[in-house]
């Protein structure tokens, strides 16, 4: 499991029109890493229903979790 706050992403990550999120998540799904971004994202979220689709179904099936923090990372392990 690797896990990223969101402090250290560029804000692109959160706009799906520019392909990063698809590329970074990809290649650890294509190595079989778990991958957890840790951090507040409401304002992503609030503005793109398509980011907060894509948050929803990442948490739903585990592989990419979105969370507030690193207490709510552990309680979800």
């Amino acid at each position: 499991l690797v896990a990223i706050p969101v402090a250290l992403l560029a804000e692109d990550f959160f706009w799906l029109s520019s392909g990063l999120a698809g590329a970074v998540l990809q290649k650890f799904q294509n190595y079989r890493f778990r991958v957890a971004i840790l951090g507040d994202i409401s304002r992503f979220t609030a503005e793109s229903p398509a980011l907060r689709d894509f948050v929803y179904e990442s948490n739903r099936r585990a592989q990419t979790l979105f969370l507030a923090d690193r207490a709510a990372l552990e309680a979800r392990l």
